[in-house]
C-alpha cells in the first residue's frame, strides 16, 4: 500500500560500538591527559643531582637549569662516565682543565668554599661545583652571552673567540650552522633543546630560578 513505509524507518537508531573502539578511546585519553601533565614530562626529562645543581648554581649565579641541560647532554647525569678524550664525571671535565678552574676558582671567588687540587674531580659535588663555576666564568668572558659560553664549555674559549672575531659566528643560536666543527654545532643545539623543555617542564619552580 502507498501508506506502508519500511520497516523502522522511523523506528529508533541503535548505535553499536565495539569495544574495541570503546577501549581505544579510553587509550586516547589517557595518553591525552599524560602527555599534558607536568609529571609525565618530569619522569620524561627526569634531574638527579637537584640540590647539589641549585646550591652551585645560586653561588655563582647561574640558571641551574643552564647546568642541567649541560650535564644531560654531557654525561646524561652518569657520574663515571668517561670520555674518549679522558673527560670525567657529570660534566665532562678534563683533568687539566679541572685542575686550572680549581685554581681560579679559588683566586677570584675566595669567599666559595675552596676544592682541594687533589680532590676526585668524579665526585658530583666537586664536578658540579667546577662545572658550574666554569660556565660561569664563561658566560662573564663572553660578556653575558649564555651561546657562545656553552660553545666555548665545547670548543674551547680561544677558539670561539677567534670564530666571533674574524666573524665566522655572530655568537647567536639561530646561526649555530656557521660554527665549522660540527661537534659545537650540535652540542649547542641540544643543551639549548634540553635548556627549552626544562624550563618548560621546572621553570615554575622557585628553587630552579636563577639566583
Amino acid at each position: 500500500m502507498a501508506g506502508d513505509k519500511k520497516n523502522g524507518a522511523d523506528g529508533p537508531r541503535v548505535f553499536v560500538v565495539s569495544g574495541r573502539a570503546i577501549v581505544s578511546a579510553i587509550l586516547l585519553i589517557a595518553v591525552v591527559w599524560l602527555t599534558s601533565s607536568n609529571r609525565f614530562w618530569r619522569w620524561m626529562y627526569p634531574i638527579r643531582y637537584q640540590s647539589l645543581i641549585q646550591e652551585h648554581a645560586a653561588q655563582v649565579h647561574v640558571n641551574p637549569l643552564l647546568v642541567a641541560s649541560v650535564i644531560r647532554v654531557e654525561s646524561k647525569f652518569d657520574p663515571h662516565d668517561v670520555s674518549s678524550a679522558g673527560a670525567l664525571g657529570l660534566m665532562q671535565l678534563m683533568p687539566s682543565t679541572a685542575q686550572w678552574i680549581t685554581t681560579m676558582r679559588s683566586a677570584e671567588d675566595p669567599n666559595l668554599k675552596p676544592i682541594p687540587q687533589n680532590s676526585n674531580i668524579s665526585q658530583p659535588s666537586v664536578n658540579i661545583a667546577l662545572g658550574t663555576w666554569y660556565i660561569q666564568y664563561l658566560i662573564k668572558r663572553f660578556h653575558g652571552n649564555e651561546v657562545a659560553a656553552i660553545g666555548a664549555y665545547n670548543a674551547g674559549p680561544q677558539r670561539v673567540s677567534n670564530w666571533l672575531s674574524a666573524g665566522t659566528w655572530d655568537g647567536r643560536l639561530p646561526s649555530i650552522m656557521s660554527i665549522p666543527v660540527g661537534e659545537t654545532r650540535h652540542f649547542i643545539d641540544r643543551v639549548f633543546y634540553n635548556f627549552t623543555l626544562y624550563q618548560r617542564i621546572y621553570g615554575g619552580e622557585p628553587a630552579w630560578k636563577s639566583k
